[in-house]
């Protein structure tokens, strides 16, 4: 078998980004560490969940998980440097590919006028091949990747620009992190504990998987030492790039 491709290392030239994934921990599930690296350098990142993972936990009522797992993606955003955390409240699980979610999503990138936007990987798998990937995961990547084009352009959405809104264009990079395509990766071997601590924050939700032993470095440290030895580092974060153009 052969060496592991290379990652390039991402740029670091910007001061926006914009994280809009599905649910509350999809952000720890991996990329978190790298939000800590780049608060660190004081760059501004904004956490935009479309749905607040009402229905992910099975034991809990969904009026009763919503409070819970934004108070703790709230906390776990804290960890890691990141002030700003919205909720959209779509309904978790059944989000559906379209332009009632584009929508949503230029609405929100119009608004905070990113340089940089950080999804989660959309592909239909996590590993290329078997580890089936879930519906909301790859509903929310297609969408962020088609309403970043669609924020810039003023003739669609138009209702959102009528109180002095305007397009916004000034996107130049989509990151999907965790994708099985991944070309791309930054060091966070500096901050790999901060990601850690921000996965542990969720701690309601990892209870309830599988039989409550879920150890959050362990799980993080099978997905950052690949990537760092792709990156010639102890620990990194891999992503897939979409240029925007």
């Amino acid at each position: 078998m052969g060496q592991p491709e290379p990652l390039t290392p991402l740029t670091e030239h910007w001061q926006r980004a914009l994280a809009v994934v599905a649910h509350p921990d999809d952000l720890e599930f991996g990329a978190a560490a790298a939000v800590a690296r780049w608060t660190g350098q004081g760059k501004e990142v904004v956490y935009a969940m479309l749905t607040s993972g009402e229905a992910g936990i099975d034991g809990m009522p969904p009026e009763r998980s919503r409070v819970l797992r934004e108070e703790e993606q709230r906390a776990s955003a804290a960890v890691v440097g990141v002030d700003t955390v919205e909720f959209l409240g779509l309904p978790d699980g059944i989000l559906e590919y379209g332009v009632a979610l584009r929508r949503t999503i230029a609405e929100v990138i119009r608004r905070h006028r990113p340089e940089i936007v950080l999804t989660n990987n959309f592909r239909d798998t996590w590993d290329g091949s078997a580890a089936l990937n879930q519906a909301d995961h790859i509903a929310c990547g297609r969408a962020t990747l088609d309403a970043v084009r669609d924020a810039g352009n003023r003739w669609i959405f138009p209702e959102q620009l009528a109180d002095g809104g305007q397009p916004w264009s000034g996107v130049r990079e989509v990151w999907a992190a965790g994708s099985p395509l991944s070309r791309h990766g930054v060091d966070v071997t500096a901050t790999f504990d901060r990601g850690v601590a921000s996965l542990r924050a969720h701690g309601a939700y990892l209870s309830g998987l599988g039989d409550g032993g879920f150890d959050a470095e362990e799980f993080l440290e099978g997905m950052s030492r690949p990537a760092g030895t792709r990156l010639g580092v102890r620990y990194g974060t891999a992503f897939e790039v979409f240029p925007i153009g």
